[in-house]
């Protein structure tokens, strides 16, 4: 167990939900943007309601940047290596050296099978696997002879190599038994496990299986990168076990694994852009300054005892990089200066009501010891969220869609697509509107309702209920701002961008206030047995 000395990469693992497509795609320009390295993409082509892996990824390319892009992983019995082989450096030529290339060898072989793939053992997946890496790096590896192969389950007569990816693609394995792990370390370039299979407390012995296979194999270890699939929840009590808690205990979290297991690149299964914010720019930011400050103190040979997260350099808040990105965006916009000020007036206020270091927190309880009624009437909260979560998914889909409609409208320039805009508009209006009558609703009654009764069941509640009203000032200070963006854009079509920003402050803002109330109220409702 060892670090490699890799450069650290980060990034987000998408749910190529067809139904979100337009999430997804603006969740991979966000991670571009806010310079995640990686973003993956699960294949599953028998699951009717996701997207096509590899035209995704292909839509994402054009899409991006410099984020790199990898299918994690590939169902090789349903990609013949030789056809992904062209595919696969064809991306990487048309984005610039930005693919790498996750590879599995197979599971839901019912599914498999239904769409004509091939049933196979567990023994003969491992061995088409190591067939397939076989043709891959054949096609990718110029020369003037055609590459011939008479494989037990892959055959090559005569097929020429190219096109020539621009950059040595990266080949990583989903392995998490021994033969899969043995393959790892004599043939791949990257070990792609995922938490949900393989917990941190795991990835000691599988790592050594790999180690002592690549040393068998005449290879460095060193050589083979790590990759982990994560995901977790961002609260603000430690304690609650992996990636559980607030930035700093993730950012611990990882740096050990990355000092103890050699894992540098670390995949975070998101749907949620706050989320997807905060592993980028607080998350990564410390993992890398606590792994740079330890492999510093490692060449020193004077040095002594390691050195904790907790002693990282400041980097700049992530509040006052959206203030400064905040009068471009406005502009961009086309609101006029009121308006703008107004904005950021709000969008500061927010990030000082929400500021997570500020939030009232009380001790936490074990809510499995309750009985699983008591469970449930506190979970009641959590499903009245999950509602108002769902629908501002809607909301922003559709925000989407009509910005997408409009620029086809604008291109085509008939009245037809003139009038199914305005229409479009409208229709989005009264979306939005419906919406912040909704979640002004549920708010009264919890001011009304809920917060009284519970900060007289337990008067240790009444900080966390005055800031938690204190909040929902903030959201109707937002939906009020949102209000009079929708007017704007219905007046003037133009002004689109106006209601998609104050959507996204919404977004942020409501995200972040719900997952507090959950962390602090869920519990309490339950133990105290209230009626909500």
């Amino acid at each position: 167990m060892a670090d490699f000395g890799h450069e650290l990469w980060f990034g987000a693992f998408l749910t190529p939900d067809a139904a979100g497509h337009h999430r997804i795609v603006r969740q991979a320009v966000l991670a571009d943007d806010i310079g995640l390295d990686i973003v993956g993409i699960q294949d599953h082509p028998y699951q009717p309601a996701f997207l096509d892996t590899w035209t995704l990824l292909s839509t994402l390319a054009g899409r991006t940047e410099r984020v790199r892009l990898f299918p994690d992983v590939v169902n090789l019995p349903l990609r013949p290596p030789a056809v992904l082989a062209r595919a696969a450096a064809s991306l990487d030529i048309l984005s610039g050296g930005r693919v790498e290339l996750g590879l599995g060898s197979g599971a839901f072989w019912d599914g498999i099978a239904a769409m004509g793939g091939p049933r196979r053992s567990p023994g003969e997946a491992v061995d088409a696997l190591e067939e397939a890496i076989t043709v891959l790096r054949a096609l990718w590896t110029p020369g003037d002879e055609g590459v011939r192969l008479d494989g037990g389950h892959y055959r090559l007569e005569g097929a020429r190599p190219g096109p020539f990816p621009p950059h040595p693609i990266g080949l990583w394995l989903g392995a998490y038994k021994r033969r899969m792990l043995e393959l790892t370390g004599r043939l791949g370039d990257g070990w792609v496990p995922s938490a949900g299979y393989a917990a941190p407390g795991e990835l000691g012995a599988m790592s050594e299986i790999v180690d002592a296979a690549a040393e068998r194999a005449g290879r460095d270890p060193g050589e083979i990168r790590r990759v982990y699939n994560i995901a977790g929840r961002f609260s603000g009590a430690a304690g609650g076990g992996f990636l559980d808690g607030p930035p700093t205990v993730w950012a611990e979290q990882l740096a050990e694994l990355a000092l103890g297991h050699g894992m540098s690149v670390f995949v975070l299964a998101v749907d949620d852009d706050r989320d997807l914010k905060v592993f980028a720019e607080e998350v990564a930011p410390a993992v890398r300054e606590a792994v740079a400050r330890e492999r510093a103190r490692k060449r020193r040979p004077d040095a002594e005892g390691p050195i904790g997260i907790a002693e990282a350099p400041q980097t700049e808040a992530p509040q006052a990089k959206a203030a400064q990105a905040e009068p471009a965006q406005a502009k961009a916009a086309g609101v006029g200066a009121a308006q703008t000020k107004g904005a950021q007036a709000k969008r500061a206020q927010a990030g000082a009501v929400l500021d997570e270091a500020t939030r009232p927190r009380l001790p936490k309880r074990d809510i499995s010891a309750l009985p699983p009624r008591r469970q449930a009437n506190g979970q009641r909260l959590v499903l009245i969220h999950d509602h108002l979560r769902r629908e501002l998914t809607q909301i922003r889909d559709a925000l989407e869609q009509v910005a997408a409609g409009r620029s086809d409208a604008a291109a085509l320039r008939s009245m037809i697509n003139e009038l199914t805009m305005r229409q479009n508009y409208w229709t989005l209006g009264t979306f939005c509107a419906s919406y912040c009558r909704l979640l002004t609703t549920h708010h009264t009654i919890e001011d009304e309702h809920m917060f009284p009764m519970l900060a007289a069941a337990q008067k240790s509640l009444a900080p966390v209920v005055a800031r938690l009203e204190e909040e929902h000032e903030v959201i109707a200070g937002v939906l009020t701002q949102l209000d009079a963006a929708l007017v704007a854009m219905i007046e003037d079509p133009d002004r689109l961008d106006g209601v998609r920003d104050q959507v996204e402050l919404l977004s942020d803002v409501l995200l972040s206030h719900l997952r507090y109330e959950e962390e602090e109220l869920v519990e309490p409702i339950a133990r105290l047995n209230l009626d909500i």
